[in-house]
């Protein structure tokens, strides 16, 4: 059985309670998490804010984004390319644009 996801914001706030003083060991029975998950987090989201997690999260969606539509952008012009050389006469300079 899989447990909960915690987001990259719940990640850091657990981070922080450790930080405050708490014990790892503590934090993390009561949180429900191995402590080797809390050190991956830590390795990861370590000296991170909360708002900076949140500007990371965001820019890691624009960036998927982006790539999808460069992506698109691509496959266009190969599409478009494959049927200018379809439709030029052989032996002619293609001039589809």
């Amino acid at each position: 059985m899989k447990g909960k996801r915690y987001t990259t914001e719940d990640k850091i706030r657990i981070l922080r309670e450790a930080d405050g003083g708490r014990a790892i060991l503590e934090v993390c029975r009561e949180h429900n998490i191995s402590e080797v998950s809390f050190h991956r987090w830590k390795r990861q989201f370590g000296q991170m804010d909360v708002n900076e997690a949140r500007q990371l999260k965001e820019l890691e969606q624009e960036n998927s984004e982006l790539k999808k539509m460069l992506a698109e952008s691509l496959l266009k012009n190969w599409v478009l390319e494959a049927v200018c050389e379809e439709n030029s006469e052989p032996g002619t300079a293609a001039a589809c644009w």
